[in-house]
């Protein structure tokens, strides 16, 4: 019992370094499936939301838009996902063009696992609905932790200038730039995005 403080303490900084995310997803054939998703976070693809708690994605530019799912699920001590034991939570967006969302959550007091992806899939079952990582797309895939550092506060502080433009647009190269994607936004991209704030 002494012991689990320490292991957790040790688990959180080894995540950072070893966790397998991906924070653009999509990249499959299909109008749906290659639509360019991604989660603003540093290139590690680990994030600490800090106080704010506030997280963002890219939506990228495309002909039929599709509802977008978040899921996210606790890792234990052992960064094991805990979601076999009910601790899985969902939140879908309705279909939406090329723009920029922003989400406040709950603090971060555990490392969680934050997937996202379109539905690509029609009628398909509610008991279903954390299956579309399956059946549809690959989603970006990031670790939320607590323990903010460099990268973190630097992305963080690009999400609050985000916010304070909730509702209005805001130049594409600019986001591309703040958040390292440039090499993700092509010439189909408009030039200015809508700031969503659901």
């Amino acid at each position: 019992m002494v012991l689990a403080v320490p292991l957790v303490a040790v688990a959180q900084p080894d995540l950072r370094n070893t966790f397998p995310g991906r924070r653009i997803g999509g990249g499959t054939r299909g109008e749906c499936s290659a639509r360019l998703l991604a989660h603003l976070v540093p290139g590690s693809s680990v994030f600490a939301p800090g106080a704010a708690a506030t997280i963002g994605l890219l939506e990228g530019p495309t002909a039929q838009p599709r509802p977008l799912q978040l899921s996210f699920r606790a890792l234990n001590a052992a960064g094991t996902a805990a979601g076999a034991q009910g601790q899985v939570s969902s939140r879908d967006l309705p279909a939406a063009s090329a723009g920029v969302v922003l989400l406040t959550i709950p603090p971060v007091k555990t490392a969680t696992i934050w997937e996202s992806g379109y539905r690509c899939e029609e009628g398909k079952a509610a008991a279903d609905s954390l299956d579309f990582v399956q059946s549809a797309s690959p989603p970006a895939v990031s670790l939320l932790v607590s323990d903010p550092q460099g990268d973190d506060k630097t992305v963080a502080a690009a999400l609050r200038q985000l916010r304070s433009q909730c509702g209005k647009t805001v130049a594409t190269a600019s986001v591309a730039q703040s958040f390292g994607l440039s090499d993700a936004v092509t010439s189909e991209w408009p030039q200015q995005l809508p700031v969503r704030c659901p």
